[in-house]
């Protein structure tokens, strides 16, 4: 049996455990176009209005930026809130919710409509001069929901889960 020079041997070995190497995810970009959408807002803590607003960025933020570049006027989006998290829009709780607040404000500039339910609203016991200027009371969230669904509208029901765990420790 004849032998190989050891460089050719190790050069060899190389290419065979390249060749072996997984390739790797493919990155796609999506075809997207305009969006009608319909957020389901019903939280069991006020809290997590916050959490909840990051899916909207999430919808927002990659169909404005490159590759797609949608201007915000092409995007169709409410915002229905009927859970816990209605006492983030009354305004006596500014100080308590002002970071969300102002990101629902931003998001409102954008073209986004804030739906806050009439019937949470009179369980809570707030007028609609309890609430921002940019919000909208709508008879019921139900009702809302169904109607821009019936619209065409897709539904997204964002899920706003207790964090357990820092990232880096599962990851």
């Amino acid at each position: 049996m004849k032998r190989l020079p050891l460089l050719i041997v190790l050069c060899m070995a190389a290419l065979t455990a390249w060749a072996e190497e997984p390739a790797g995810a493919r990155v796609v970009e999506t075809p997207y176009t305009e969006q009608k959408v319909v957020f389901d807002f019903y939280l069991d803590d006020p809290a997590k209005m916050g959490a909840a607003l990051y899916w909207v960025r999430a919808l927002v933020n990659p169909l404005m930026d490159d590759p797609y570049g949608i201007a915000p006027e092409f995007l169709d989006i409410k915002v229905v809130v009927h859970g816990m998290e209605i006492v983030t829009l009354a305004r006596k709780n500014y100080a308590r919710y002002r970071d969300v607040v102002e990101r629902m404000r931003y998001y409102h500039s954008l073209g986004i409509e804030f739906k806050v339910c009439g019937l949470a609203a009179q369980d809570y016991g707030y007028l609609p001069r309890d609430f921002y200027d940019f919000v909208d009371i709508v008879p019921s969230a139900i009702t809302e929901l169904a109607h821009w669904q019936l619209q065409g509208y897709a539904l997204i029901v964002p899920h706003v889960l207790d964090k357990r765990y820092a990232i880096e420790e599962i990851r």
